[in-house]
């Protein structure tokens, strides 16, 4: 599993709710690099080509109504298995079933509003960074800190 980057979404419950750095918080402190990040509000278009693959789902228009209905942070995250541990930290859809430990978990009850979206595949994280971000706007950059964060001695970040 090497270094991968991810898209994650602090939904509009979340950025009402004043837990956004709350959770900028916990993926950081577990060692995930901000590498893009922009506070923006949703258009109709773009929550329709981002929840495409449900459009034919009873949901579909509450989910893209919700998502265009207040500002949202959008952010790239960067590291080792970045997907799989970004998955892991939000726990299940629905806050009502989140592990407790987990981000939703610790801030949801809701079924309806589950304050995170992350990437669920390397597929589905190349689409969705090239909906949200543009070319320049997700920076290379070396953290001082990585040298603690991963073992560096081999060929690979481990």
């Amino acid at each position: 599993m090497g270094m991968e980057q991810t898209l994650i979404i602090l939904k509009p419950d979340a950025v009402q709710r004043g837990l956004m750095g709350k959770i900028l918080s916990r993926f950081e402190e577990k060692g995930l690099k901000v590498v893009g990040a922009k506070f923006m509000q949703i258009s109709q278009e773009l929550a329709a080509t981002h929840y495409c693959d449900h459009k034919e789902r009873p949901f579909y228009a509450g989910l893209v109504n919700f998502m265009t209905s207040s500002p949202v942070l959008v952010m790239a995250l960067e590291g080792v298995g970045a997907i799989a541990i970004c998955r892991s930290m939000m726990g299940a859809t629905f806050g009502s079933q989140a592990d407790a430990g987990t981000i939703r978990g610790d801030f949801g009850v809701s079924n309806s509003f589950n304050l995170v979206h992350g990437s669920d595949s390397t597929e589905a994280a190349t689409k969705e960074l090239g909906l949200f971000f543009t070319e320049g706007e997700i920076i290379s950059w070396n953290r001082a800190s990585e040298g603690w964060v991963y073992d560096l001695s081999g060929d690979e970040p481990e």
